[in-house]
């Protein structure tokens, strides 16, 4: 094997199941450990039915968020519930990723860049608008964090911006193959992100495929979806802007189930039902968006962003249907996430006088 290659995808692929055991069985253990404490139906029953966000953190320290909840004094917020639920999700994170070692190090490397694009994209608005560096920072999410982080905020020129993105960070590869110094304006904010993250998706895809075995087979699954996802909900979002159909196209995964005809289709779209039309081959997709209406606020009707959550969690379900692989790594996090935004909805439900409105936007996982 080259040195090139094992540089670029993190030491050898795993030959057999003896050899993943030896090198990874453990954290693999210990990541289904942990999964056993993603919230099942009977405890969202019970969140569900307190009264106060005070009862809610009382029910939530008994049932695996105690030990980041018991420091926490002041009023019960839902954005005080989420910081610790998400410090949870990031602790188990940095105790996986400080135990592992070759390829794994690197597949949990890549968990980290979709949030780092997020940070970097929120510093870059808020450069641009000269924001307070401390208040951006604050609104980082952990996982995305990186050590010169705190140099973006500092910038205050284009130039300076897009050069700290290219030197400073593990995304530099992306920003200087996909974007350069012109693109880096207000009103390319989104089309950077989407640019990265087409780079992003196909690296960490590329990766996957090189591990062969039970990693691929999962991810290759999940990873077709959200590069599906992405294509559909930059199209969706285009209608109504000035964002051209070639320049839209240009922003798709160039993978995943609509890849090519499905995105070139999609890539001409200009209502719902081109949209409905061209995912119409994919059965899941097609029963996903047969009710789907753009912008639609009516009561109970669930958005495509909802749905789509909802078909995400299932996937990452069946992760942790199969062994010696870096599935269950990635879809633990996903699931956590979920979670996360159901507590958070629960929160803001029951803080708002709207319990009636918890069960809408709940997506349970077990």
């Amino acid at each position: 094997m080259s040195d090139f290659i094992h540089n670029l995808f993190g030491g050898p692929r795993h030959d057999s199941f003896l050899t993943f055991n030896r090198e990874d069985g453990y954290l693999e253990a210990v990541v289904r450990g942990f999964r056993k404490d993603i919230l099942d139906q009977s405890e969202y029953a019970n969140l569900t039915q307190c009264e106060t966000l005070e009862d809610m953190k009382m029910q939530l320290s008994q049932i695996g968020y105690g030990d980041f909840l018991q420091n926490e004094g002041g009023a019960v917020t839902p954005a005080m519930l989420k910081e610790c639920c998400t410090a949870k999700m990031v602790n188990d994170f940095r105790y996986l990723r400080s135990m592992s070692s070759g390829p794994l190090s690197k597949f949990l490397d890549y968990i980290t860049y979709g949030y780092m694009i997020d940070n970097i994209i929120l510093l870059i608005t808020g450069a641009l608008h000269e924001r307070d560096t401390t208040e951006l920072l604050e609104r980082c999410h952990p996982l995305g964090m990186f050590k010169t982080i705190a140099t973006l905020g500092a910038c205050r020129t284009v130039g300076d911006l897009y050069q700290s993105v290219l030197i400073d960070t593990p995304l530099g590869p992306y920003i200087s193959n996909f974007v350069s110094e012109e693109d880096f304006a207000e009103e390319n904010v989104e089309v950077i992100r989407n640019t990265l993250y087409r780079a992003y998706l196909r690296d960490f895809y590329n990766f996957c495929h090189y591990q062969g075995g039970t990693t691929e087979e999962i991810m290759k699954e999940i990873l077709d979806f959200e590069a599906d996802r992405r294509s559909i909900t930059i199209t969706i979002n285009s209608f109504g802007t000035e964002l051209t159909k070639d320049d839209r196209a240009k922003l798709f995964p160039d993978f995943g189930h609509l890849y090519p005809g499905g995105s070139a289709a999609l890539g001409k779209a200009e209502t719902d039902d081109d949209v409905r039309t061209a995912v119409s081959y994919v059965t899941q997709y097609r029963r996903l968006l047969a009710d789907f209406h753009s912008g639609s606020t009516a009561a109970g009707e669930k958005s495509v962003e909802d749905l789509f959550f909802e078909y995400e969690v299932q996937l990452n379900k069946l992760a942790f249907e199969t062994q010696m692989g870096y599935g269950v790594f990635y879809s633990y996090f996903k699931l956590k996430e979920q979670e996360i935004r159901n507590i958070v909805w629960i929160a803001e439900c029951i803080a708002q006088g709207q319990k009636a409105q918890i069960h809408q936007g709940l997506i349970p996982i077990f």
